[in-house]
């Protein structure tokens, strides 16, 4: 927990919206609650986030926690939603984990992303990580970020890849591989 005290003083009020051609990136709200538990609970979606679905409750205290995060370190999760028609696509953004793993990266900006499978394929992805990342860059004093990522999730690889993650090492995590990745911003 040292690590994670260190971060004293980034928290601020605003959660920014992020634009991009194709994409909004905004604060989560109260009326995304019901097209996330129906998210989180399709089988497909969580295969490479957990292996699980998760319940209502969970989902619920996800979100708190994604909103809480802005109010403590100065950074969360957005919600992606297609412009200008609104329509829901997933969550982006960053967070402290605190994860178990070995080397820890405790108090680096973990960058994640989790699309609805019926958005897929359309470059949204890889579009909400870079209008994300362009933020980071503005926002964490080091510029480092890691992203964890299963190692056989090809199609988040690649994303992290284009976006100027590289491989840093491999480890385990809840009992199964992870690959972690990382990237110093510009």
């Amino acid at each position: 927990m040292s690590n994670i005290r260190a971060l004293r003083g980034r928290a601020h009020g605003e959660i920014p919206t992020l634009t991009t051609d194709r994409l909004q990136l905004r604060p989560h709200t109260m009326d995304d609650l019901d097209v996330l538990i129906k998210l989180w609970a399709d089988e497909t979606f969580v295969r490479f986030i957990g292996r699980r679905p998760r319940t209502e409750p969970e989902v619920w205290k996800t979100v708190q926690s994604m909103i809480g995060s802005w109010a403590l370190l100065g950074y969360g999760y957005w919600v992606i939603e297609t412009r200008p028609a609104g329509e829901f696509v997933g969550e982006i953004g960053f967070l402290e984990g605190l994860r178990p793993v070995s080397p820890a990266h405790t108090g680096t900006p973990e960058a994640g992303w989790g699309l609805s499978p019926d958005h897929w394929g359309k470059g949204y992805a890889t579009e909400a990580l870079e209008a994300a990342l362009r933020w980071s860059d503005e926002i964490f004093p080091d510029k480092r970020s890691v992203c964890m990522i299963e190692e056989d999730h090809h199609a988040s690889i690649r994303v992290a890849e284009k976006c100027g993650y590289t491989f840093a090492y491999s480890t385990s995590l809840d009992g199964g591989p992870i690959h972690i990745f990382e990237r110093i911003g510009t």
